[in-house]
């Protein structure tokens, strides 16, 4: 069945809009998703009027309003997965004191549901909704772990190996070899490969038939990071917490 050109047209103004927190002026706005100003504006005028969409009067700049927000805080707040897992991973956030983060597949890529901020004064910039791929974020390899072959396979195929650090995977060989060590040791490492400067040690969570579905991580700048703290403290840090959230999730029959 053919999507309806304007839905389209005005999910895609709303996608775009997500990148840009602090709004966009609609003439670059309608560059990048292609469409004539004219179209742009008035896809605009409508999102505004229904309160997806927010226009800055000083600026000129549109945003994501405040109805995507309540939208989008339903759907998370009703979501079992986080209601179990958030109190494991507040406490491990308290004990370690970095960023926490859980996420799933959605539509071949790593989706961030939720977040649990540390205290430091130096934080990582992330954002529940976020998007990231597969190859080179921890908690992606923990996700591609889970994968059947046959959908793993398939996933392989379309992966793009752009190179973000001197540290990021490049080929399918690599990955593959990577991803059969996340099996083994049941964990996965981001070593410098998104983002210079912020290393990752990110760890599953099984349904109650003992499927991967969520992965989780602790994040931070690679000088507190560091190899040798997640040899010694954080590896086991992850294991705990996978097996209490785990746990949960099969005496809830998710």
């Amino acid at each position: 069945m053919a999507n309806v050109q304007s839905v389209e047209r005005a999910l895609t103004l709303l996608n775009v809009l997500s990148e840009y927190p602090d709004g966009i002026q609609v003439t670059r706005l309608s560059e990048q998703v292609g469409l004539t100003k004219s179209t742009t504006h008035r896809l605009l005028t409508t999102l505004v009027n229904m309160n997806f969409v927010l226009k800055d009067k000083d600026s000129d700049k549109y945003k994501l309003g405040y109805q995507v927000v309540y939208l989008s805080r339903q759907l998370l707040n009703n979501s079992d997965l986080i209601q179990i897992s958030r109190p494991y991973l507040k406490k491990l956030c308290d004990d370690v004191n970095e960023a926490i983060h859980l996420c799933i597949e959605d539509n071949e890529e790593v989706l961030y549901i939720d977040k649990i901020e540390s205290t430091q004064t130096i934080r990582m910039y992330s954002r529940i909704g976020n998007r990231r791929p597969f190859y080179c974020t921890g908690v992606g390899k923990v996700l591609l772990a889970g994968m059947e072959p046959e959908r793993y396979q398939h996933v392989l195929k379309n992966i793009d190996f752009e190179v973000r650090t001197p540290n990021t995977i490049t080929t399918p060989e690599e990955l593959t070899k990577e991803v059969s060590s996340v099996k083994e040791q049941g964990y996965a490492l981001d070593n410098v490969e998104v983002e210079e400067g912020i290393r990752c040690i990110a760890a599953p969570i099984y349904n109650a038939k003992g499927s991967i579905i969520a992965s989780f991580s602790i994040s931070g700048p690679s000088n507190r990071v560091t190899l040798e703290r997640i040899q010694d403290e954080l590896i086991e840090r992850v294991r705990q917490t996978t097996r209490e959230i785990s746990e949960q999730l099969k005496l809830w029959n998710i």
